[in-house]
């Protein structure tokens, strides 16, 4: 720029000095929101017109879950069906030993609760006087330890009458007759001898069961009550 230039510009600041600041401060803001924009901004719109130092995120500590603690397995049972087999086996057999010993059992040591185990024990509890259920247990055989009770059967005398062989007691009489007073059907005693009284208790029974009512020890009668008994009657 020459002299001449100098000397107008200077005559004319001199003559409007006030437009003349006006003008250069609103150059100045002008450049430097330019700059900023376009070579200091780093954050998102909106932003100041200079930068700043940009704060520090806080590392936000997040708690890790706690593991979680193994279930203690429970302990399965040990026992196979099998053993419990032989235990019950091997319980009725100490009961059939026991009660034969005292003279209540006659019949085979087998391991097998079957019509005459089921009669022995019944006769043990009613001669001991005790109260227990004719039931294998460990209670039945600890009662039978227990007990004094015992069965002095005498020496039977050899038979030749055909006739008093026949009216002797039957062991499969006395099964039904025990039977029979279980379940309600009459005041029975359990002799072993067919009398009135088991007649009267096998009709009520044939007639409950819709038999044919005859009184007589019939092998649907036997297999009826042992059906609802759920053992054999010898």
């Amino acid at each position: 720029m020459d002299n001449g230039g100098a000397g107008r510009l200077a005559a004319a600041i001199g003559r409007h000095p006030r437009e003349f600041v006006g003008g250069l401060l609103a150059t100045i803001a002008v450049m430097s929101i330019s700059t900023n924009a376009l070579f200091l901004q780093k954050g998102p719109h909106p932003a100041p017109i200079f930068a700043t130092r940009p704060m520090q995120q806080q590392q936000v500590v997040v708690p890790q879950p706690r593991p979680a603690m193994a279930q203690p397995v429970p302990a399965q049972s040990t026992v196979a069906p099998e053993s419990s087999a032989l235990n019950r086996e091997q319980l009725v057999t100490n009961i059939q030993r026991e009660l034969g010993r005292r003279g209540f059992y006659d019949g085979a040591v087998d391991g097998i609760w079957g019509a005459k185990t089921d009669a022995a024990t019944r006769d043990f509890i009613q001669a001991a006087g005790v109260r227990i259920n004719p039931e294998p247990g460990d209670l039945l055989l600890r009662a039978i330890l227990s007990s004094g009770a015992k069965v002095n059967r005498p020496a039977e005398p050899v038979r030749n009458d055909p006739i008093a062989e026949l009216i002797a007691p039957s062991k499969r009489v006395l099964a039904i007759q025990r039977a029979l007073s279980d379940f309600g059907y009459g005041q029975i005693r359990p002799t072993g001898q067919y009398d009135p009284d088991t007649r009267t208790a096998i009709e009520k029974f044939e007639r409950d069961h819709r038999l044919p009512v005859t009184g007589q020890i019939s092998d649907r009668v036997v297999r009826e009550l042992a059906s609802m008994t759920g053992r054999l009657l010898e």
